[in-house]
């Protein structure tokens, strides 16, 4: 079953870089557009650390992996689950219906319907750049693979962040603002969100868990994550991940067909 779906995701991919690809002038813009939107929050973060010195008591190549770290489990999870951005008009055409009665999860189909190349693209260098800071840092193989370890939590709770939006899509029409709102909170979290007072610290971190997707990962790697912090985030994702599985079911019995 699960090779049935890889199968599946390569063809929807594959037809999905083939369409992004039709305009290359518009795709290489985008890339360009990404790379220098990139450099410029880095240039922030080296001008910041030259003023300072420290940032929330992080060194400045510390702190350059918190933001290489948020932006690989940032672009990761746009080139994956793109086709959210695509739903509220496949509800809305009837598109949703023709997938409903398809011989596969209608999950599986709305929230990965096909990588974005250009997502692609951008990831590969921060991937190479996040690697090339880690090797600098003083970490044992332990630290490294509970980071590893985070990082696929964060990918969990992102997940079901983007599940909880299709099932809201379905039941109000309405994703657009919310995955807006997703991208901006999360845009907190490209520094350490010590550099934010309580409460606000602990309402991005336990409430709204950015702080357990983004800082999380990078302050286990440096050994500054507690052993019942690491369990809580952990059972987090576990805990949010099985929510919005059971929002999801929820919203498909109260679909209403668009030819209805």
């Amino acid at each position: 079953m699960l090779i049935h779906y890889i199968r599946i995701w390569l063809r929807l991919t594959l037809s999905s870089f083939q369409v992004a690809l039709i305009s290359r002038f518009g795709a290489v813009l985008f890339t360009v557009a990404k790379l220098l939107r990139f450099g410029f929050f880095l240039s922030i973060v080296y001008l910041v650390m030259n003023k300072t010195n420290t940032l929330a008591g992080y060194t400045l190549s510390q702190s350059i992996v918190f933001f290489l770290t948020y932006n690989v489990i940032d672009t990761f999870t746009q080139l994956l689950f793109r086709d959210v951005y695509r739903f509220r008009q496949k509800v809305i055409n009837g598109d949703f219906d023709l997938i409903l009665i398809k011989p596969m999860s209608p999950l599986f189909r709305v929230l990965l319907g096909g990588a974005d190349p250009m997502d692609l693209i951008v990831l590969i260098p921060y991937v190479c750049i996040l690697m090339f800071f880690l090797f600098q840092t003083n970490t044992s193989v332990g630290l490294f693979a509970i980071y590893i370890l985070l990082l696929t939590n964060a990918f969990i709770i992102s997940t079901a962040f983007h599940i909880t939006v299709l099932a809201l899509g379905i039941l109000t029409t309405e994703i657009d603002h919310t995955i807006m709102i997703y991208r901006d909170i999360t845009s907190m979290a490209r520094f350490p969100i010590d550099i934010y007072q309580e409460p606000i610290r602990a309402l991005i971190t336990f409430i709204i868990p950015i702080g357990i997707m983004m800082t999380f990962p990078v302050k286990a790697l440096f050994g500054l994550l507690s052993l019942p912090l690491l369990l809580i985030a952990l059972g987090l994702g576990l805990g949010v991940i099985g929510l919005s599985l059971l929002f999801w079911q929820i919203a498909l019995t109260k679909y209403t067909s668009a030819s209805s």
